[in-house]
């Protein structure tokens, strides 16, 4: 007990030191974001909002022109959301697998407290729960466990009569038919994915190609910048391509330091991804962002960040990576952990929300103030984004800076409203327009 106490108080300590943000999350947001001088310091930026869950009765603020309700409540960790064709919602129930190795000295002490204060902390319950709305009145009544037994699942995605499920080490293809409720098939398993005693980034997402011959898997890195060695990074903070039918993989881009959403953009055809940047170098500084992924393309993770910035603390240097390294499309602000990612097509919203990208923030614990736990919508013109984000859904954090809820992945159900999945308020959201309200404002250009 007094370890315990100790422990809480030296936390306590150090989330009150480290600098403050110089700059609002508006400056390292959009096209264009402002890339102030890293700050180094011998003590990262703690500031973690502690997750206590959501009071009786709260729930997030939806944007004006908007309703929010609980599609699904008491679930055990919500990280990740799939709408199969039927209508049906798959919920990855899940958190981090054991790593025996990592959270070796002070700051892996630090990370596993931070983990811990922020909710991450709890066991994996490894399944995937299926929901169903039977009444069509935007909440879940039938519920069922479709997968037990799996090792912190994550991303899923229907081929044919075939479910893909990443596990945080592999890729297991159960035979399904919609409608099914329950799968008793083992799985067979497509192809290992980089895990081991150290998994620092475990997620691993799926997305199918429109034509369900490939699969698209997101593979986080080992580390904050490369310094357990680049040699544990092999095949990591990268997207792979594999093959539905043999799984051959090779890596289709690379130098992401932990992309994890994925979607599809269809006036350009191009695949896009959510990816969260590096730590530790200010509350202003790295941008997460999302980016268009081009097949062969070096994103500069971790020699260089947003283009050819170079990160001076990884050794060696690699110039010739950095002189080939891609800056992304959009910066989503710095810290915001902008983990989900869904393409508006085809949803219920109003005309502000049509056409480009939802955004689920989970939220910083790096800067000071906070910034993300909030879920945003990007517009988009001409397959690339335009103006500034616009809020959906705000209000995760409470007056006294706790965590009520914060928001992961994001998903269109078959009626066209937004689900979000909340992994410490443990409830899949339902966002629809509110037909009392109109018109809805247009998004600023």
């Amino acid at each position: 007990m007094k370890t315990n106490v100790y422990l809480a108080a030296l936390l306590l300590a150090l989330s009150g030191c480290g600098e403050m943000a110089t700059l609002p999350v508006s400056a390292g947001t959009g096209v264009d974001p402002v890339l102030p001088p890293p700050v180094s310091a011998l003590l990262p930026t703690v500031n973690i909002a502690p997750a206590t869950g959501w009071p009786a009765g709260g729930r997030p603020v939806a944007a004006p022109g908007l309703q929010v309700q609980a599609f699904a409540s008491g679930l055990d960790h919500p990280r990740w959301l799939y709408v199969l064709p039927n209508g049906d919602v798959l919920v990855a129930e899940s958190n981090a697998p054991p790593q025996p190795q990592d959270g070796a000295g002070i700051k892996g002490w630090l990370a596993r407290l931070v983990m811990q204060r922020a909710g991450a902390g709890v066991p994996s319950a490894n399944r995937i729960t299926l929901l169903r709305d039977t009444k069509g009145d935007g909440v879940a009544d039938l519920r069922t466990v479709l997968l037990e037994g799996l090792n912190s699942p994550f991303g899923m995605a229907l081929v044919g009569q075939q479910l893909f499920i990443a596990n945080s080490d592999a890729v297991l293809r159960f035979p399904y038919t919609l409608g099914d409720t329950h799968i008793t098939a083992p799985g067979v398993k497509l192809l290992d994915l980089p895990a081991g005693p150290i998994n620092h980034h475990w997620t691993k997402n799926l997305l199918a190609s429109p034509d369900g011959s490939q699969l698209y898997v997101s593979v986080g890195s080992n580390s904050n910048v490369g310094e357990r060695g680049m040699e544990v990074e092999e095949g990591r903070a990268a997207i792979w391509q594999v093959d539905v039918r043999s799984g051959a993989a090779r890596v289709f881009a690379s130098g992401l330091r932990n992309p994890v959403g994925l979607a599809w953009e269809p006036t350009s055809g191009l695949l896009w991804t959510a990816v969260n940047e590096r730590d530790e170098l200010g509350s202003d500084l790295v941008p997460d962002y999302m980016t268009s992924v081009r097949d062969g393309a070096f994103y500069g993770w971790p020699y260089s960040y947003y283009g050819q910035h170079v990160d001076t603390r990884v050794t060696p240097p690699r110039p010739d990576l950095v002189a080939r390294a891609l800056a992304p499309d959009y910066a989503l602000g710095p810290h915001t952990a902008s983990l989900g990612l869904a393409w508006s097509g085809g949803n219920g919203l109003p005309a502000a929300f049509s056409h480009g990208m939802f955004v689920g923030q989970h939220g910083s614990w790096n800067r000071r103030p906070h910034s993300g736990y909030k879920v945003i919508f990007v517009p988009f013109s001409g397959g690339q984004p335009k103006s500034a984000p616009l809020d959906v859904l705000t209000g995760f954090l409470s007056p006294q800076d706790r965590a009520w809820g914060r928001p992961v992945g994001v998903a269109l159900d078959k009626e066209g409203a937004l689900l979000v999945a909340d992994d410490v308020g443990n409830v899949v959201w339902r966002v629809r327009a509110d037909p009392q309200t109109r018109p809805f404002p247009t998004a600023k250009k």
